[in-house]
């Protein structure tokens, strides 16, 4: 391998740094305090999410994926968990706009607190770090192509809350592989 391996994870562990502790702190009390949970992200952010969801099952909270035929409605009590990297999307904006009539709370994930997207959200849980928003120019400065330092960074920062809800939520990690599928 070559020394790029090392750059991609120094400025994982740089954006991760820069996590503020409030704000997880926020983010963990928030999900391990909701009833039923949706979450939603495009793209690569969508997969982080995705993965998200299954860890937040795995603790066996009742997690579901937006577009999932086996996604609850959300109403008071619950929680829509959004991922809008650049600050914004038209489908993550619809979707704020149905949980917030339903009554529910919003967390966004985002690497721009300062997006359209923030000023809908409960919470917001910001991650600086480069997007595809942000790639090209004088702004790129991540090894990392298109963004990905982003999805990268959700990936580890998402296994962190799951640590911290597990120990929060009293959840042993033979209890959460309990949870994990066995048809495959």
């Amino acid at each position: 391998m070559t020394t790029l391996h090392g750059q991609a994870l120094d400025e994982i562990r740089a954006c991760l740094d820069k996590v503020r502790g409030e704000e997880f702190d926020a983010a963990v009390a928030e999900i391990a305090g909701a009833g039923r949970i949706a979450l939603y992200g495009v793209g690569r952010e969508g997969l982080q999410i995705k993965g998200l969801a299954m860890r937040l099952f795995h603790l066996g909270l009742k997690a579901a994926v937006v577009g999932d035929m086996t996604t609850p409605p959300l109403g008071a009590g619950d929680l829509l968990v959004v991922s809008a990297g650049p600050g914004d999307f038209s489908t993550v904006a619809a979707l704020m706009g149905v949980a917030r009539a339903a009554g529910a709370r919003i967390l966004l994930v985002t690497a721009e607190p300062a997006g359209a997207a923030a000023a809908r959200a409960d919470l917001v849980l910001a991650v600086p770090a480069q997007t595809m928003a942000s790639d090209q120019g004088a702004a790129a400065r991540s090894v990392l192509p298109m963004g990905s330092l982003y999805e990268g960074a959700l990936y580890v920062l998402f296994e962190l809350l799951i640590l911290s809800l597990r120990e929060r939520l009293g959840v042993s990690p033979a209890q959460m592989r309990a949870n994990h599928t066995n048809l495959e």
